[in-house]
């Protein structure tokens, strides 16, 4: 499936939609992010929203962007996240100062080995955040990012990315 044609499955309803995705997932469309980025973020945050057909899709569109190892980082990131962002989210909202203290228990080596760049790997962990709505996962990923000289317009290239995908993936899945 092309871009085109996915665009072309977007209802007229949502057609800001249309136009988003055409052009976040350009490099001209996420200022900071070059190509690689771009299309990993596309693939962690489809996985991350649920849409299976649109996930599938977008993987097909984002093998011609990146590797093997660039697909599994943006598959490790939804996964990691996914379960994180559960977890880190109850810390944040529980009224209960002492489960921080509490050892979380669960394995997260992939954080640590990634398999591909650490930073583009923060990048698809924010994205991904973005999507679940976990803000403490988000402001602990935004802030290692800009603490490693990460640009605010290439986090926000990361979380438009996010956005528009998620959204189309709800509209599709309604559609």
């Amino acid at each position: 499936m092309s871009l085109d044609v996915m665009r072309d499955a977007i209802p007229d309803h949502a057609r800001d939609l249309k136009l988003n995705l055409g052009s976040v997932l350009t490099p001209q469309g996420a200022p900071g992010l070059d190509g690689k980025q771009i299309w990993s973020i596309a693939l962690a945050t489809a996985i991350a929203a649920r849409n299976a057909v649109f996930a599938r899709d977008i993987e097909a569109l984002a093998r011609g962007h990146l590797g093997e190892a660039d697909i599994t980082g943006a598959r490790a990131a939804a996964a990691i996240m996914g379960m994180n962002n559960i977890y880190y989210r109850f810390l944040h909202l529980v009224d209960d100062p002492e489960y921080q203290s509490m050892p979380a228990r669960l394995r997260m080596n992939v954080i640590g080995n990634p398999g591909i760049d650490k930073l583009d790997f923060e990048l698809l962990a924010l994205a991904v955040s973005a999507v679940n709505g976990c803000g403490l996962c988000i402001t602990s990923h935004e802030r290692k990012l800009r603490a490693h000289g990460v640009t605010r317009e290439a986090i926000q290239s990361a979380v438009r990315i996010a956005a528009v995908i998620h959204a189309v993936a709800g509209v599709l899945e309604a559609a």
